[in-house]
């Protein structure tokens, strides 16, 4: 994944962005970079501004990018029945290469265990 730069949710573990780390990945959590009370609006931006694909449980993102008619950030919601973070590291490692090509060009991604749906941004 060495063109997608990664901005992980409060809501992803810490034990995941380091297994991520070690596989080579640009990732950091919002905690890192903004109070642990900022607004998904304020996420979205520091997303856009750093040029990160957000990765995400929380399906308010989506809306927001779909509300504001955005082109970027490329959003990933994870919608998985285990949220443990050996599964979430375990999928995103899977799932990631076969849409790094989309994340660069700006969607919304969901993950669920039996599916990836990549919808293109602006959505409309």
């Amino acid at each position: 994944m060495a063109g997608v730069r990664f901005l992980a949710n409060m809501n992803i573990s810490p034990k995941t962005i380091e297994a991520l780390r070690h596989k080579g990945w640009d990732i950091v959590r919002v905690p890192q970079i903004l109070s642990s009370n900022a607004l998904d609006h304020e996420v979205l931006e520091l997303a856009r501004q750093e040029g990160r694909t957000l990765v995400t449980q929380d399906l308010d993102f989506s809306a927001l990018l779909a509300l504001g008619g955005y082109q970027q950030p490329s959003v990933i919601t994870l919608r998985l029945e285990v949220s443990d973070p050996e599964t979430i590291t375990r999928t995103l490692v899977k799932s990631l290469p076969s849409i790094e090509q989309a994340l660069q060009e700006g969607c919304a991604v969901t993950i669920e265990e039996a599916a990836i749906r990549v919808r293109r941004l602006p959505i409309g």
